[in-house]
């Protein structure tokens, strides 16, 4: 087995998914109202129709994450993919805000493409190579990230937003078919199914006396929750900032798209300095660098400065991903990695189900400028708590035992 023809497939193939995804994700706000919602409740119809997806993929995550380990994590990419491609189809045939939704719903048990390719990449790749290669996977879903809000924002203001359901559709039906054609998947002696784990509440539970484990899903609904707060009112705050919504998809496509472009410059480094320096520095800086820079944008009186501030958010916040996939990862059996990425994509659709919910809210009642002083405070919050309780508790407790 090839493992860096696994890397490198799979990371095509997450950056093909992660345009798919931006493609259209950014801009349901301004698709709902083209689709019948009101401006009133436009802000209610975002948080539902995002909201949906990620609950549904909440629940069934673990139940896909053992069915990997059990079955194969290649065929459970083949299955996401495949079925993310209908659904996406499907996406430019609705109506109106209601039938968005259940299109969102059914989206909820497509879920488990990036894990499961995730979970390839770490099943294949040496030990020493691990930070690195969970840092290429994330630039280029980052890289993903650039190219899809830059594509459905382009398609979108010249063809309207369903031409950019269906080149989503056949983006992330093709890139499966690379998976399919390309990828191997190294055999791991499962203890899946042996007695001590034969159900899906026994993994469960003995996964949650594993406390690293259960701190990095904490952080990991955390800063999707975060992440989350802010995407869909990003394209309305464009339009709040120039003062009108003309030419607002292609142009918050952009601005979205430059936090992408910095993340994608930064991951594979902050993965070389995760394995040398530690992870739990890593995400100490990459949490205080992000809030920091994303309080600033409150202060923000234009684009370009929005911008800037977009960008250098980006520079950070990716740094925290790798470090609390790999900390995850080395914290579990690798028989048991795909359920340990089940539960990281639980933590992570749990919190991408709060933060629209949080962020519309929020936007509502205060404005959308408000949550950027809510999430920064918040990124700011947890970089301090980790270098607590990770790093100076840890350099105290030793010093105690030297003593």
């Amino acid at each position: 087995m090839n493992w860096r023809r696994n890397l490198w497939t799979l990371a095509l193939a997450v950056m093909l998914s992660g345009a798919s995804y931006t493609m259209v994700i950014p801009f349901l706000p301004l698709y709902l109202l083209d689709i019948g919602a009101s401006p009133q409740s436009v802000n209610m119809w975002s948080g539902l129709v995002l909201s949906v997806t990620f609950l549904v993929a909440a629940v069934l995550a673990p139940y896909w994450g053992r069915c990997s380990d059990k079955s194969g994590r290649r065929r459970m990419v083949i299955r996401a993919g495949f079925s993310l491609a209908v659904v996406y189809f499907l996406g430019s045939l609705v109506r109106n805000p209601l039938d968005l939704f259940f299109v969102r719903l059914l989206q909820g048990f497509a879920n488990g493409f990036v894990p499961a390719a995730m979970a390839i990449v770490a099943a294949s790749t040496p030990k020493e190579n691990l930070g690195f290669s969970l840092g290429i996977m994330q630039t280029t879903l980052l890289i993903g990230g650039i190219l899809g809000p830059m594509i459905g924002g382009t398609l979108s203001h010249i063809f309207g937003m369903r031409l950019s359901f269906v080149v989503a559709a056949g983006i992330i039906f093709c890139s499966t078919l690379i998976v399919g054609i390309l990828v191997t998947e190294p055999e791991v002696k499962s203890k899946a199914c042996s007695k001590e784990s034969s159900s899906m509440w026994a993994d469960l539970k003995q996964s949650l006396t594993n406390r690293k484990l259960v701190q990095m899903l904490v952080l990991m609904f955390a800063v999707q929750a975060i992440g989350m707060v802010l995407q869909p009112v990003i394209a309305l705050y464009v339009a709040e900032l120039q003062g009108s919504l003309d030419g607002v998809a292609l142009k918050a496509g952009i601005v979205f798209s430059l936090a992408g472009v910095a993340g994608a410059l930064a991951a594979p480094l902050w993965g070389r300095i995760g394995q040398t320096q530690g992870y739990f520095n890593v995400m100490t800086i990459a949490f205080v660098g992000a809030g920091f820079f994303n309080f600033w944008q409150f202060f923000a009186s234009d684009l370009y400065q929005f911008g800037v501030l977009q960008f250098f958010y980006g520079l950070f916040i990716v740094g925290v991903f790798p470090a609390i996939n790999a900390i995850a990862v080395s914290s579990a059996s690798a028989d048991a990695q795909g359920r340990v990425f089940g539960l990281t994509t639980t933590a992570n659709q749990l919190g991408q189900m709060s933060g629209p919910v949080m962020g519309g809210a929020i936007s509502s009642w205060l404005g959308i400028s408000t949550v950027f002083l809510f999430t920064g405070s918040i990124l700011i919050l947890l970089g301090g708590l980790v270098y607590y309780i990770f790093i100076y508790r840890a350099a105290w407790t030793k010093r105690q035992a030297q003593t």
